[in-house]
């Protein structure tokens, strides 16, 4: 056998060593990476758990009732809800830094409505018409928010109303008291929304600046929260 044939052995074993631990390391690299990519994507799984409270699962059992249809917005997150004696809302969200926050408040009138329905012919009842219960929500949020100074409302335009998939609503320019319970909010701007015989939506924007951006997140609103229509 030639010398170079005998040299060659060797080498060729020492090249196919090399290849086999070359393509062992590739796999191992290979397998670390794509079990460190399920990792983290089970930890995003599990934080987008986390940030699904059930503050927000709550908020969705209420919305799905009322026939409203409410999608996270991006660019925000949950913050802390009141809930007492002076103020009732189910749900809110801001912009972290932004100085945006919303607070809702969410109302099925279905049974509201067949219970009118049943009683409003009884002289001895005294209902009230679930579709008008937009505006003596507005007005006790309003007084809640403000105390006895007076305030600015409107009712909303048709167009606006078209928007939110609602029959009916009003707006409320507020300068707030300044309360803990609000943040020391400066300004806010209420928001009632009525789809008769089905629901209502209140809906408190608080910021610190009457801005151009403010009124620009205002009028984003009905991106994540509307109506069925």
């Amino acid at each position: 056998m030639p010398a170079r044939c005998i040299l060659m052995k060797p080498i060729l074993g020492q090249f196919k060593q090399i290849l086999f631990t070359t393509m062992f390391v590739l796999y191992a690299v290979s397998s670390m990476s794509q079990q460190a990519k399920q990792k983290a994507l089970l930890v995003k799984h599990v934080v987008e758990k986390k940030e699904s409270s059930h503050h927000l699962a709550d908020f969705y059992h209420l919305t799905t009732d009322a026939n409203v249809v409410f999608t996270f917005p991006e660019g925000f997150k949950e913050t802390r809800v009141l809930n007492n004696e002076d103020f009732s809302f189910d749900y809110a969200i801001e912009i972290p830094g932004g100085e945006f926050e919303v607070w809702f408040q969410v109302k099925s009138q279905k049974a509201n409505w067949a219970n009118y329905e049943r009683f409003k012919n009884d002289p001895t009842k005294m209902i009230a018409c679930p579709d008008s219960l937009y505006i003596q929500m507005g007005h006790a949020e309003a007084k809640a928010l403000m105390g006895d100074q007076p305030y600015f409302s409107r009712n909303i335009s048709w167009d606006v109303l078209q928007r939110f998939n609602a029959d009916a609503g009003k707006s409320y320019l507020l300068n707030l008291a300044d309360m803990r319970e609000t943040k020391h909010y400066k300004y806010a701007l209420l928001l009632t929304l009525q789809k008769n015989h089905i629901g209502t939506v209140l809906a408190v924007c608080f910021t610190n600046e009457k801005s151009p951006e403010f009124f620009k997140n205002v009028n984003r609103m009905s991106l994540y929260i509307k109506f069925k229509s």
